[in-house]
């Protein structure tokens, strides 16, 4: 097994005028090479935090993390370039994230004159004219602006900027969020192709259960800038074991209406994220909480092979020996 990506108590806080938020608190996981980890969560946990963290477009509090083996997590300014061409991000909205002013063409092609990859301009056409077919944009779009195109040929785009330097590593931000269903399915498909043919690695965040289970080999559920339980998809979607899992899977809708699930209906106040006592912060939504739970903080901990999750009665709840 092969740890291309590793993170260990990874920590960004905020100052505000209340307090410190703490939007990532000590977070600890690992990415196989050419795999795919789904982050989920409820909007505020800290998924795109974690994200935009581990590129350094925001800088880590505190914490570790490694990239194929070597230590990233305060690099110089020369090491930060170098970094960019194997570390890419896919945004949410795939229109601001869009300079409006640059043709299809120019945007593509805007980290080849960076980094200065190609030759001459012959060489830089026909380099911007395969990462279009590549992302599925037809010829005749090089030189058309974003505010001419659908939202998935915009996708298209910002996924065809991210794939210009050839990276090894890609943070995907809920990259299909803001899709229509039918297209969402092609954005998706298109990535896990790309992903089969280049080898890519994906950290793949996103609040749509569903999307999540289909493009993802591994799930890390988060909760309030937190790891709350971390195993394979096969295993996460039939063997919950942390409560606030078991509330998230249990909200899927249903497609056949004859088979009606339990839903678990979350109540209490969620705790604050800015400066947070040392305790679950789960704690006041969940049933199962004792007065150990509103004291400390449990850590992420191997329940079962490969499946993590941070509570002190999981074994309690879930009837584990």
């Amino acid at each position: 097994m092969e740890k291309f990506i590793e993170v260990s108590n990874l920590k960004k806080y905020f100052p505000t005028n209340s307090g410190t938020l703490h939007a990532v608190d000590g977070i600890d996981f690992f990415i196989e090479k050419g795999k795919t980890l789904g982050v989920v969560g409820e909007s505020g946990c800290g998924k795109s935090t974690l994200g935009r963290v581990l590129l350094h477009l925001l800088e880590p509090t505190e914490g570790t993390i490694y990239f194929n083996g070597k230590d990233i997590t305060k690099p110089g300014k020369r090491e930060l370039k170098e970094l960019r061409k194997n570390m890419q991000m896919i945004f949410q909205d795939p229109f601001s994230s869009l300079n409006t002013r640059m043709s299809v063409e120019q945007i593509i092609g805007e980290p080849l004159l960076i980094y200065r990859l190609c030759k001459d301009k012959w060489e830089y056409e026909k380099r911007v004219l395969e990462i279009m077919e590549t992302v599925g944009l037809a010829e005749r779009l090089r030189r058309v602006y974003p505010h001419e195109l659908d939202g998935g040929r915009r996708q298209r785009i910002g996924i065809g900027r991210a794939l210009a330097l050839n990276p090894e590593f890609i943070v995907c931000d809920e990259p299909v969020s803001a899709l229509d269903v039918s297209i969402q399915a092609q954005v998706l498909n298109l990535m896990m192709d790309l992903q089969e043919e280049y080898g890519l690695t994906y950290l793949f965040i996103t609040h749509d259960l569903s999307v999540v289970k289909h493009i993802s080999d591994d799930i890390m559920v988060m909760y309030l800038g937190m790891g709350v339980e971390k195993a394979g998809t096969k295993e996460l979607f039939e063997n919950q074991l942390h409560p606030y899992t078991k509330a998230l899977i249990s909200a899927i809708p249903q497609i056949n209406i004859g088979q009606r699930k339990q839903r678990v209906v979350l109540k209490g106040e969620i705790t604050s994220p800015i400066n947070p006592k040392p305790a679950c912060r789960f704690a006041p939504r969940c049933t199962y909480a004792k007065e150990r739970c509103f004291k400390e903080v449990p850590e992420l901990e191997e329940v079962l092979p490969g499946h993590y999750v941070s509570c002190f009665f999981t074994k309690e709840i879930n009837n584990l020996s």
